[in-house]
Order: structure tokens, then C-alpha cells, then sequence
């Protein structure tokens, strides 16, 4: 439960925030064209790479510094929002009031670079990211999510999914929190993609509600096959749980993407991806 402290800071903060970030948005302006826009576009982007770069750093000195698992989130979590504010994005959070008060399953569509930045900066410091082991491999990042409790699959190999499988289980059943991008990658078309079972399964299997989330602004600000984000606004949306206990993983999955399909807006390219072409 929030405290009224904690809440008035978290009220204070998020003001300074919104104030950094309209400064930002309106120095780097639009995406607009000609020579002033492209040295517009030069200067953010360089200035919004540098500045995540040292924050990045800080995290993760802090997450090797700090001894416990709650500090190093709570420190990434702040660095985040920082990081948010300095590049013009105003970060929205609305319905943490359906996040239940204890462990849960979180799923959130996936559609750019900033899914996850996002996430840690709106969500409590009590969740676990699961992760693509891949992001292993990048310099500091890798190094940052481990410190940080975050949960990583191989989707490379059968052994390694099924390893990474039981291990997520295992974290459900001890009544961990877990945030999942079900889609798994994203790409530049837009609309929902299938999930994989995961998420659904661990929610099931550990008899925790599972929480979907759609995460609205963060494609507009930095599409795929771009590296610097563009100001706007980024808006996370949670929408009321759904009960775990004596569901199959199947129905938790279409309860969830339903929900999400509904506030997004957007095509569910899974039944896209079903669709017979047309002459076949």
C-alpha cells in the first residue's frame, strides 16, 4: 500500500517530470522537414543518446553498488523516469489501482525499443521482467537486468525454453510479479501479434491474476528501425486483473488479448495471419 508521503513525493516528482519534459518537447519541436529540422534531429538525437548513455552507467553503478534487490529497483525505476523527462517524453500512467497487492502475472503489447524503459519507469519496483535472453549480450544493459531480478529464455533451443519455462513457473509459484511482452519482438506493422503461452501458463500454474496493459505513444515516438526517440507522450494503460485460479492458460490468453485489442485500436494480426489469401 502507497503511503500519503509516498504519494505526495510521487505527485511532486512526477510534476518535475511532466515540466522537463515539455521543456525538452518543445526545444527538439516536431518531426519536421528541411535543414533546420535535420539539425534539429541531429542535435536531440545526440544529446538523447549521450544522456541515456549516462544515466545507463549510474544505474548500473548503483546496481552494484546497492545490496538490496528492492533499492537497485527503485534507483533504475527513478533513472528511468529521469531519462523520460530529459528526452521530452511525458510518461501517463493510469490504473495501478487494478495492480493486485500481491504477487501477479502482467502482460503489455510489444511495439518499440522503449517498451521496457517505459515499464520500469510507470510500474512499482516490485516486478521481474522476463526477458529475451539475447539482451544478455548488450554491454551494461545485460549486466543492469540481471542485478535487477529480471527473469531471461532462450527461445533459441527446446532445452533452453523449457528450462526458462520451469524457472518463470517457479517465480509465479513463489508469488513473484512478472511483466511479459507475450508477442515477444515487435516490427514496423502495426497491430497485435500472436502471443506465446508463457505468461499464461505461469499465471495458471501459479494461481496469481493476471493483469493486462497497453502501452500507447511509444511506436509514434521511436518506430522500428530507428535508435532515437522523438518527444510526445507515452501512456500505460492497466486494466483490471483477471483470476488466475482455475483457469486454463488458453482462456487467460484470449481474456487478455481481447482486453488489449479492445483499448488499443489496432488489427489482431494473429487472425490476419490465419486469413486465407485472396485467389487461394
Amino acid at each position: 500500500m502507497r503511503t500519503k508521503s509516498t504519494a505526495t513525493s510521487d505527485e511532486t516528482a512526477g510534476t518535475a517530470v511532466l515540466a522537463t519534459a515539455d521543456a525538452v518537447s518543445a526545444f527538439a519541436g516536431p518531426r519536421s522537414g528541411g535543414l533546420l529540422g535535420w539539425l534539429a534531429r541531429l542535435v536531440f538525437g545526440t544529446y538523447s543518446l549521450s544522456l541515456l548513455f549516462v544515466l545507463l552507467s549510474a544505474a548500473a553503478l548503483l546496481a552494484l553498488l546497492l545490496p538490496s534487490l528492492h533499492w537497485r529497483r527503485s534507483s533504475t525505476r527513478w533513472l528511468a523516469r529521469l531519462w523520460l523527462a530529459l528526452a521530452g517524453l511525458r510518461l501517463r500512467v493510469s490504473g495501478l489501482e487494478h495492480l493486485p497487492e500481491g504477487s501477479c502475472v502482467l502482460v503489455a503489447n510489444h511495439s518499440s525499443y522503449l517498451d521496457g524503459v517505459v515499464m520500469t519507469a510507470g510500474l512499482p519496483p516490485r516486478f521481474s521482467f522476463v526477458i529475451k535472453h539475447e539482451a544478455t549480450d548488450m554491454p551494461l544493459m545485460g549486466f543492469l537486468l540481471r542485478r535487477i531480478g529480471s527473469e531471461f529464455v532462450d527461445r533459441h533451443s527446446a532445452g533452453g525454453r523449457h528450462r526458462g519455462a520451469r524457472r518463470v513457473m517457479q517465480r509465479a509459484e513463489q508469488g513473484h510479479s512478472l511483466v511479459f511482452f507475450p508477442e515477444g519482438t515487435f516490427d514496423s506493422v502495426v497491430g497485435l501479434k500472436r502471443f506465446h503461452i508463457g505468461a499464461f501458463v505461469a499465471a495458471a500454474r501459479g494461481g496469481v491474476p493476471l493483469v493486462p496493459a497497453v502501452i500507447l505513444g511509444t511506436r509514434r515516438s521511436m518506430p522500428n528501425g530507428t535508435i532515437v526517440p522523438m518527444p510526445g507522450t507515452i501512456r500505460i494503460e492497466i486494466m483490471p486483473s483477471i483470476e488466475g485460479v482455475g483457469r486454463e492458460p488458453d482462456e487467460l490468453r484470449d481474456a487478455a488479448r481481447n482486453a488489449m485489442l479492445e483499448r488499443l485500436g489496432e488489427p489482431d494480426l494473429a487472425v490476419l495471419a490465419r486469413a486465407p489469401t485472396r485467389g487461394s
